[in-house]
């Protein structure tokens, strides 16, 4: 089977090794422009473009899919299937009708749920006990297409973002390799989405990242978990910026405390936080200019901060 791939980000680098592993004919490979990125704005490939220079493939970067020129190229490629992971960008009409057993989509949820660009973040940040990955047809929508396979992940009341990233780019790939064997043998079975079902998951703001003391200790910890290891849930304490990585609910606190006090805690004496229910634990945090230390090593350095309060209302200048 000829196969064009599409996909740029680290998520997808596991899909596309999937694929050559598997024998798979991958004709080429479109990936997004190289970016500028860090302080120097150093011009940088993305994982994908890596990945395949290191095979040998043939890599295309258009800047727009629009761009009659790109389509041209992709279909100068003859390819049979496009497997799309992460790419980036919706797909034109003229790219979806290049190929002839269509353009297979893995993507990280639950379909329909969680349909759109951060379908990680927010099923973590929602405190979703299950997430998986779904292979679907591309259509013009946005994630609206029939779905072919989906294998269901759990997640665990710690896991992090990376963690669960980390589990589905594998499953991913392991799906994709499942769904193009189906198509080649002809019985790959299209289901429709149940549409009245669905939900999507934008992109992750600023607005997203800043703490609110007030809410319930449990739904912060889901947050924090929710931005680690990018980009990371923040506070303000003393006019500076706080990272908070890492959380724990406390079960049993120092009694009671308006949200975002701060307190020592217990014969480890742990850094713990109230909250608008209950207290929070502060296992690792970033002060603005420093380095990701564990909360107690925190409070060793700054045991000034017991007893003062944390931003509580989002307001950047707390």
């Amino acid at each position: 089977m000829r196969v064009v791939f599409m996909g740029t980000p680290e998520f997808a680098v596991a899909s596309l090794r999937a694929l050559l592993e598997a024998g798979l004919d991958v004709v080429g490979v479109v990936t997004q422009p190289d970016r500028a990125k860090g302080r120097g704005k150093r011009l940088t490939s993305p994982p994908v473009k890596v990945f395949a220079q290191e095979k040998g493939l043939r890599v295309l970067q258009p800047k727009s899919l629009k761009d009659p020129a790109a389509v041209e190229l992709i279909r100068g490629l003859v390819p049979e299937v496009i497997a799309v992971v992460a790419y980036g960008k919706i797909l034109p009409p003229a790219v979806l009708a290049i190929p002839p057993l269509g353009c297979i989509n893995v993507h990280a949820s639950l379909l329909p749920k969680y349909r759109g660009s951060a379908p990680i973040h927010r099923a973590v940040m929602a405190g979703e006990p299950e997430t998986g990955v779904t292979t679907m047809f591309m259509d013009e929508g946005l994630d609206t297409g029939d779905m072919l396979l989906q294998v269901h992940v759990p997640i665990g009341p710690d896991d992090n973002v990376g963690a669960i990233h980390d589990r589905l780019a594998e499953e991913g790939a392991r799906l994709l390799v499942r769904t193009l064997a189906r198509l080649a043998d002809g019985y790959a079975f299209r289901i429709p989405q149940d549409h009245s079902r669905a939900t999507y998951a934008p992109p992750i703001s600023p607005e997203d990242e800043v703490v609110d003391w007030r809410r319930p200790a449990r739904e912060i910890h889901n947050q924090v978990r929710g931005l680690d290891p990018r980009p990371g849930a923040r506070t303000t304490w003393d006019g500076r910026v706080l990272k908070v990585w890492r959380t724990a609910v406390l079960e049993s606190g120092p009694g009671e405390g308006a949200p975002g006090l701060v307190a020592a805690h217990g014969p480890s004496q742990d850094l713990v936080v109230a909250a608008g229910d209950g207290w929070l634990i502060l296992r690792e945090l970033q002060l603005a200019g420093g380095r990701r230390v564990d909360g107690r090593s925190f409070l060793r350095g700054h045991p000034e901060i017991v007893g003062s309060t944390l931003g509580v209302h989002g307001d950047r200048s707390e």
